[in-house]
């Protein structure tokens, strides 16, 4: 190659444009994103991700766990918000897996560099140790109380299941849990099996046994319309139950 296309060729091959990966943003341009499924912005109204993610204190390059959250409605806000430093990472039991959602999820992690897909049985998650800074568990922690042969929902040890939550945190870690209320009772099985509510005081207990601090609280999702009574299921409250909001903390 003569001297003079060497230097054309090597000027061209630095004129070539190069892809940054996304810069962070912060939680309120994700919310707020037009690239968010339309589905999921519908449910914003009632489930008020921003003002939920800002009491859980996610900030840029995190590595996420977003539980039971294969209809990326928590993955797409929160992966543009930690960044391409971060990783949100969604587990979803087997028994709730199915191909479509393995395709749209994939479709999704194609568009997002930085999430992907775990899968492992209910009553066995497979989440890793020291692993995550944040996880987010949104109206499912009942469920660990819930038994159903036909879906293959085998009964489950809170204890246990918590020990494998505490072991996947890294010290100083935040899990963030968003629960529908249930009145104070004496069969918490009973009630969720009826219901699919919990007693506030059931979590906090779980989660104190297991060894996670309760760090914060808030009442933004409380609500006092709510009588308790009602499958949440029921379309006379889904969307509008009464539900706590919880931040625990595993020790440094």
């Amino acid at each position: 190659m003569k001297p003079t296309a060497f230097l054309f060729a090597a000027l061209a091959l630095t004129m070539v444009p190069t892809i940054a990966p996304a810069a962070p943003v912060g939680i309120d341009v994700a919310v707020a994103a037009s690239t968010r499924t339309p589905d999921n912005v519908k449910l914003d109204e009632s489930r008020k991700p921003g003002e939920v993610l800002s009491f859980f204190r996610l900030t840029k390059g995190m590595r996420v766990i977003d539980m039971f959250g294969a209809n990326q409605y928590w993955a797409e806000i929160m992966a543009p918000v930690v960044g391409p430093r971060g990783h949100v990472t969604v587990w979803q039991p087997t028994q709730f897996l199915n191909d479509e959602r393995r395709t749209k999820f994939a479709a999704f992690a194609k568009r997002q560099k930085n999430v992907s897909l775990i899968s492992s049985p209910f009553e066995a998650p497979q989440l890793g140790t020291n692993a995550y800074d944040f996880m987010i568990m949104n109206l499912d922690y009942h469920d660990v109380y819930w038994q159903n042969p036909e879906r293959k929902i085998t009964r489950m040890e809170p204890d246990a299941w918590l020990k494998t939550l505490y072991a996947a945190m890294k010290p100083g870690g935040t899990v963030g849990i968003i629960d529908h209320v249930a009145l104070p009772n004496g069969d918490t099985r009973a009630t969720v099996e009826k219901l699919h509510r919990i007693d506030p005081e059931v979590i906090k207990a779980d989660f104190a046994r297991a060894g996670f601090e309760l760090v914060g609280i808030r009442n933004f999702l409380r609500n006092p319309a709510d009588d308790h009574t009602l499958l949440v299921f029921d379309p006379a409250i889904r969307g509008k139950t009464d539900r706590v909001v919880y931040r625990f903390r595993k020790p440094r």
